[in-house]
């Protein structure tokens, strides 16, 4: 089995930096799998930024919501990162597709992983309370997805102001 590790921090917590670091640890090269979507200018340009911080060791593959698809795809080749599981999760959601199947499909795909996946998440749960039933649903699916994640990984880093905080 591949090992599983997972970033988690809040937002522009320096989580995505630390683990394409850690992926280009694991190997030369690296696959970025990514599920941001450009709907609109803002993430276009966010988009664009994170592709200009990587290097040519980086190979994108683009999987907004197929992301298991996207592990089967690239099994074996090099160290994968997927960045990131909030955004997958928004995506489903924002689908309506069965996110539930989703992550339990997942779970169950990653012992079977050949090469390594850094997983890249956002820890929403800190804040306050949101205020509509959509993002309280959305919090309340990303603990989950989190939690499932985290439990299965070899690794676990919490980032926080630019520095990883070693979890598990």
């Amino acid at each position: 089995m591949g090992r599983i590790i997972l970033f988690t921090g809040g937002a522009r917590s320096g989580k995505s930096r630390l683990a394409e670091a850690r992926a280009l640890e694991l190997g030369a090269s690296a696959i970025y799998i990514a599920t941001a979507e450009a709907h609109d200018a803002e993430m276009t340009r966010r988009i664009a930024e994170h592709r200009a911080r990587r290097g040519p060791e980086w190979h994108t593959h683009d999987a907004p919501r197929d992301l298991l698809a996207a592990l089967r795809d690239t099994d074996g080749t090099a160290p994968r990162l997927v960045d990131c599981l909030t955004l997958w999760l928004s995506n489903l959601m924002l689908a309506e597709a069965d996110w539930r199947a989703e992550l339990t499909a997942l779970i169950d795909a990653l012992p079977a992983q050949r090469a390594p996946v850094v997983f890249v998440t956002n820890e929403v749960g800190l804040g306050i309370v949101p205020d509509n039933r959509l993002a309280r649903d959305f919090r309340d699916a990303a603990g989950l997805v989190n939690q499932s994640v985290a439990e299965l990984a070899d690794e676990v880093t919490l980032a926080v102001a630019g520095l990883p905080m070693r979890v598990k």
